[in-house]
């Protein structure tokens, strides 16, 4: 047993058979509806969603528990135009210099190119940030553990808590990202992660014709191994 303060896991919840299944196909049915959206309308969005759905991310498991993200929220139309007209000049080096043609040709379906307009029209862009280490209060670093992976885990969940009320997402990395540092006055010790898009999809939204991989093509059961 540890000496560290515990409580009581009195947070959990177990439900019988039938309604956890009920549970979980009606939640992956919302999930299965999920889509990456590059069409935005400019409607605004009431603020204290987005920082609950920041509080859902906040809930992410991470290493040690030292939960080394930053989430920074940009609704000013300058500071998005600043960040647009960074992120296109990166999204132009790339699309002219730096893809390879299988990159390029992968990317082809989804009809992208180094335009971002979403990044002004969106009513929020969240940028992501990992933290490498933290600091104490009397200065000392504290190296963080796994800030890649745990990262991860809290964007996941805020997507997947922006689609649960209504919002639609477009994760956005351009690379490099360090003028995000910049443009947002962030430390050097925070690296961006990525760029979240989030507001409404535009009246005429459309999406690329795609698939997801059946559970077979990604999912192996060990008791299935020859």
């Amino acid at each position: 047993m540890t000496d560290h303060p515990t409580v009581p896991l009195d947070s959990y919840r177990e439900y019988p058979i039938e309604e956890m299944r009920e549970r979980i196909e009606r939640f992956y049915a919302d999930m299965a509806r999920r889509r990456t959206v590059r069409e935005f309308s400019d409607r605004p969005v009431p603020r204290d969603i987005i920082e609950t759905a920041l509080k859902t991310a906040g809930t992410a498991p991470s290493g040690a528990n030292l939960q080394p993200w930053h989430f920074v929220v940009v609704s000013n139309a300058d500071t998005k135009q600043k960040i647009r007209g960074a992120a296109e000049a990166e999204e132009r080096e790339f699309y002219e210099h730096r893809a390879s043609p299988e990159w390029l040709a992968a990317l082809e379906p989804l009809g992208t190119d180094s335009s971002k307009p979403f990044l002004e029209t969106a009513p929020y862009l969240i940028a992501v940030f990992l933290q490498k280490y933290g600091r104490l209060e009397d200065g000392r670093k504290v190296k963080h553990y796994y800030p890649m992976e745990s990262t991860g885990l809290a964007t996941g969940m805020l997507i997947t808590a922006l689609h649960r009320a209504g919002l639609a997402t477009l994760t956005h990395t351009p690379s490099p990202m360090k003028f995000l540092n910049q443009i947002l006055g962030r430390p050097v010790s925070e690296r961006p992660f990525l760029l979240l898009v989030v507001g409404y999809p535009a009246d005429d939204a459309r999406v690329p014709d795609i698939e997801r991989k059946e559970l077979a093509e990604f999912t192996t059961f060990v008791d299935d191994l020859p």
